[in-house]
């Protein structure tokens, strides 16, 4: 779906952002996002959150707006609000209080993608202590339990590649941008 046929100062951020934009969000942009948000939604992450992140990895201000957002990608403002919800609970935004204003903005997380990697290992962690409980239960000279040992095993590796992984991009980050995360 295209946003935007032409560019125009009504799809310019209302209220005050970090920095100016450089650019109209313009239909080149529109396509952008619409496709990087098709191939998130094919990975797995929900429609809505993914045209939200993709809309907010375009804005050279860091940060949009509930009603920002809801004008550029044609959405409703609880369609808004429920991606929102979800893409802060997996750590890929994070929510701003506009100084003096009860209005949020939104900004995709400085550091996104190792903070969703992080927490995928944690998740792995906790899921081999569930697979060593449900190999106790059925037994591990069982055809189920032969299955789900070699789950555990194959899990217990992807988070001990994941570990040296993220290590690695720390390492290279460092290289290349001297440090943390790229600014907004």
């Amino acid at each position: 779906m295209v946003v935007s046929e032409q560019p125009n100062e009504s799809n310019e951020p209302a209220g005050p952002a970090d920095g100016p934009r450089t650019r109209p969000y313009g239909p080149e942009v529109a396509e952008f996002v619409e496709r990087f948000a098709a191939e998130l939604t094919e990975a797995g992450m929900q429609r809505m959150a993914s045209r939200v992140f993709a809309c907010l990895l375009t804005e050279d201000s860091g940060t949009l707006g509930s009603a920002e957002l809801s004008e550029r990608l044609r959405i409703s403002p609880a369609a808004v609000s429920g991606a929102i919800r979800y893409l802060s609970q997996v750590h890929l935004v994070t929510r701003e209080r506009e100084p003096g204003s009860r209005r949020e903005r939104y900004r995709v997380h400085a550091d996104a993608w190792y903070e969703a990697m992080t927490d995928r290992d944690a998740l792995l962690g906790r899921w081999g202590a569930t697979f060593d409980q449900g190999l106790k239960a059925v037994g591990p000279d069982t055809p189920a339990g032969r299955r789900i040992a070699e789950t555990a095993e194959f899990f217990d590796f992807m988070r001990r590649e994941l570990a040296m992984m993220l290590e690695r991009w720390r390492a290279h980050r460092e290289a290349v941008r001297g440090g943390g995360p790229t600014a907004p």
